[in-house]
């Protein structure tokens, strides 16, 4: 699987969401996730929202690994300003 067809599997399961995907062999992905609905979420919350997305590719063995960092987008433009 390629990194852009997960971004696109998670961009479009969860609408307005942004995703910035790679990966090195096309199994093991990382991936950050900015999406306004994470907002009063925990981190696990927002997790399995993001793992809800890729459904299958996950329990296929499609993606074997799954880096995952996940931001509401004023937390990612906090981050942005402050490295």
């Amino acid at each position: 699987m390629q990194p852009e067809q997960v971004k696109k599997m998670i961009e479009t399961a969860l609408s307005g969401a942004q995703a910035f995907v790679k990966s090195d062999d096309n199994t093991h992905f990382e991936a950050i996730v900015i999406y306004k609905d994470f907002a009063d979420k925990s981190t696990v919350q927002q997790h399995r929202m993001v793992y809800g997305a890729l459904g299958d590719s996950i329990q296929s063995n499609a993606i074997h690994a799954l880096s995952l960092k996940t931001y509401t987008p004023q937390e990612w433009e906090t981050k942005q300003k402050h490295g």
